[in-house]
């Protein structure tokens, strides 16, 4: 098991290495950092724009760019923004903000997906089947901005309506100037709010499908011989299912869980969107392509890919938990 996680880490560096190329290679051809300038009027001179270039390193070859960039990155520099104000420091506190909305996402959902999976599937064709799967098919159909929007005008009225105060909010992480007066308990609380209804409209629309996803992989599980032989071994029917079946229907969705933290981070961006987040979402579309800042951009496209490697490094781990017979592979 050890050295399996030692290979799985070395191949998701070279992965991670792969990956910040590609960014680098797609973000220099399609942003240009003097591009805001050649609008202005009246234009600068030429020889504005040759100290800028030699300043800002754009007459050097690609890769000596790609390596002062990547060095840097190392260091924790990311370069500035258009404004002058450092990168790193503004995407910390943005991905905390994103991060918690998106972590408790995958969570909730990923809990409701093999509830509602491995009860779809052990009750195949029943009533509860067929509603667990028309509200899947109903929330897959949904845009991520339009379920927002509804939970955001009805159910976020309707509860605080229900308890005669405000308890879900629909506008930012927490209440402005709240820190100035209230206590640690009163700010948990108010950020709690807050998040509810961000976090249920993207782990809502994830288990629609990763349920899909399960159901159908313990379907396989309970038609295999090893579950026919435990039952005809007279052991009960929920510890068959829950020790043997659910183990081995886990590695499917776990691997498309992993793939679907991309998704998640897309998700986000529309979800901060519509609840007025000042997380990584709204900062690649405000400070990042608004303002056409290439580090803005290179920084969330980077922090973005450290997720999914990360997270299929821990699904490459979870697939040796659940069946040791990955590990020699």
């Amino acid at each position: 098991m050890f050295f399996f996680t030692i290979r799985r880490i070395i191949a998701s560096v070279f992965v991670l290495l792969a990956s910040s190329f590609l960014v680098f290679a797609l973000c220099a051809a399609s942003f240009d950092p003097l591009a805001r300038y050649y609008s202005q009027n009246p234009r600068p001179p030429q020889t504005f724009f040759d100290n800028l270039r030699d300043e800002l390193g754009l007459n050097d070859n690609f890769f000596v760019r790609y390596w002062n960039w990547l060095s840097g990155v190392l260091t924790g520099d990311f370069g500035e923004t258009v404004n002058g104000t450092p990168v790193a420091d503004q995407l910390g506190g943005r991905l905390w903000v994103t991060g918690r909305m998106i972590v408790l996402a995958i969570v909730i959902a990923v809990l409701l997906a093999i509830i509602v999976g491995v009860i779809g599937a052990v009750r195949q064709y029943k009533p509860s089947d067929y509603a667990f799967t028309f509200v899947a098919y109903l929330l897959i159909a949904l845009p991520t901005f339009w379920f927002a929007a509804i939970l955001k005008e009805f159910v976020a009225g309707g509860i605080n309506d229900l308890f005669g105060r405000q308890v879900l909010f629909t506008l930012g992480e927490e209440t402005p100037g709240l820190a100035l007066y209230a206590d640690g308990w009163e700010i948990w609380t108010d950020r709690l709010g807050h998040l509810v209804l961000p976090t249920i409209s993207l782990a809502l629309l994830s288990f629609a499908a990763w349920s899909r996803f399960q159901r159908s992989a313990m379907l396989d599980v309970l038609g295999s011989d090893y579950m026919r032989l435990a039952r005809a071994k007279g052991l009960p029917y929920r510890r068959v299912v829950l020790r043997h079946g659910l183990r081995n229907a886990l590695i499917p969705l776990t691997t498309v869980v992993a793939l679907g933290i991309g998704t998640l981070f897309g998700g986000a961006i529309i979800t901060e969107q519509v609840f007025v987040w000042n997380g990584m979402g709204r900062y690649l579309i405000q400070n990042g392509i608004g303002q056409d800042d290439i580090n803005v951009v290179l920084g969330w496209l980077l922090v973005s890919a450290v997720f999914v490697v990360l997270f299929n490094l821990v699904a490459d781990v979870l697939y040796a938990v659940l069946d040791p017979r990955i590990r020699l592979s």
